[in-house]
């Protein structure tokens, strides 16, 4: 059983969709989950006394990644979430006709390895919501579940 912690930031609710779904999924598995909203956590200590941690993120931008507005405050603290030895994955959904889609996951998995976690599957990266995308979704929970 593991103890994973997963924090989103969503404005439009597809991201908290997600983190939602996948905290139901491990739990049903048997491992705990909590899931957080970006703006309700402090950074420092964060992944500590965690086996994994999840990170989803909407973001959107045209020239660069913009990250969501709750959590651009927590990945500027980054450096003391404790996540060395952690094992990382991340998730975001967004909107394909942005040149960045969905760049939150490469900017903020490129983050948690400069810092020592353990990225143990490649980010879920999804074009609108939960309910149009259920299988993708699915289909990353179940390879989530096997590596742990």
């Amino acid at each position: 059983m593991s103890n994973v912690l997963i924090v989103y930031g969503s404005t439009t609710g597809n991201t908290a969709d997600i983190a939602e779904y996948l905290g139901g999924r491990l739990r049903a598995a048997g491992h705990v989950a909590d899931v957080r909203d970006a703006a309700d956590v402090s950074p420092d200590g964060l992944c500590e006394g965690r086996d994994v941690a999840l990170f989803g993120c909407s973001a959107w931008g045209t020239d660069e990644v913009e990250l969501q507005t709750d959590f651009e405050p927590l990945f500027e603290a980054f450096d003391r979430i404790g996540v060395k030895g952690v094992k990382t994955a991340c998730f975001a959904s967004g909107d394909s006709s942005f040149e960045h889609f969905c760049g939150a996951v490469d900017v903020i998995e490129a983050r948690l390895n400069e810092l020592g976690g353990i990225q143990i599957l490649e980010g879920l990266k999804l074009d609108g919501n939960l309910s149009s995308n259920g299988s993708d979704v699915e289909d990353w929970a179940n390879r989530l579940l096997a590596a742990l």
